[in-house]
């Protein structure tokens, strides 16, 4: 198995692990937010069953992006990690708005809790859970450049800080400060929004194929003329999901036979590899110098 591949099935791993994870936290922060009667905990809870919902995403779509380029896909499945980035971070939206309009209903009718200390003690374990899985899917998201690992581990960041931070609303409420509850599902709503915020912008951006990375493109330049005898015209990067393609245009001697053109392009594009982590796929295209006496200048 390849790195690339590998990198798909480790996430897989993970995200599935994650999925059943939040699955059984939200049941039980649920179950215990509508028995204690409060909004923040119950709000805590549909988050970690939006979280869930957002890891079988990302586990799905790291699972697809897996298959090899077909007719139809002829650039292969990349992408669709990165759409379901997107997909997931609509989600988080949708749940966050929810948690807004109910948290506001319950500012301004706020009741007493029921079962504080059972609440106290569901968020306190739900806080401290989530943050292994930050620690995994970060690893992986910078072993292997997965974006929507890296959605889902500012999701764990979130539930967890979303989980402590109800825990204290749940705290103020049992000294009195009723209101508190509401106010504590309130900013948890404001974490998930201003998560899907990055997510959006970030994975839409790919989709685009937008990619600013003037160092990356300074090395190839460095790279590939500081070793050969020709001259840089032009480096086009994009992404492609969690990796990079790469379109290299050279100047070289015109008089190379075919053959050790095509040579010079396998040199090349084995040292970039080396050199950089992380591309798919390098096209370089030779071109003769300019035989009319001009600067062979990128354009």
């Amino acid at each position: 198995m390849d790195s690339n591949s590998r990198g798909f099935a480790e996430g897989e791993k993970v995200a599935k692990f994650s999925t059943y994870t939040l699955m059984g936290i939200g049941a039980v922060e649920v179950l215990v937010g509508q028995l204690s009667n409060s909004v923040a905990l119950t709000a805590d809870g549909l988050d970690a069953f939006g979280d869930a919902c957002i890891s079988f995403i990302i586990w799905f779509g790291l699972r697809i992006s897996r298959k090899a380029p077909d007719r139809k896909f002829h650039y292969g499945y990349f992408k669709i990690e990165t759409f379901t980035a997107l997909v997931a971070a609509i989600v988080m939206v949708a749940v966050a708005l929810f948690i807004i309009y109910e948290a506001y209903q319950r500012f301004l009718s706020p009741t007493e809790l029921s079962y504080p200390i059972v609440a106290l003690i569901t968020l306190l374990g739900a806080g401290i859970i989530p943050l292994y899985r930050v620690y995994q899917m970060n690893r992986l998201s910078k072993k292997h450049g997965l974006i929507s690992l890296k959605v889902g581990a500012y999701n764990s960041v979130k539930d967890s800080s979303g989980s402590f931070i109800a825990f204290f609303s749940v705290l103020a409420s049992y000294f009195g400060l009723h209101q508190m509850d509401a106010v504590g599902g309130m900013i948890i709503a404001g974490f998930i929004l201003s998560v899907a915020y990055v997510s959006i912008k970030e994975s839409s951006l790919v989709l685009v194929d937008a990619c600013h990375c003037p160092d990356l493109i300074g090395e190839i330049k460095t790279i590939v003329e500081g070793t050969y005898k020709v001259q840089v015209k032009d480096v086009r990067m994009r992404k492609l999901g969690p990796y990079l393609a790469c379109e290299l245009s050279i100047f070289a001697d015109g008089n190379l036979s075919l053959y050790k053109v095509s040579e010079l392009r396998g040199t090349i594009e084995n040292d970039i590899r080396r050199e950089i982590n992380g591309i798919e796929r390098i096209t370089i295209t030779a071109y003769p110098y300019p035989t009319d006496g001009k600067s062979a200048s990128s354009t």
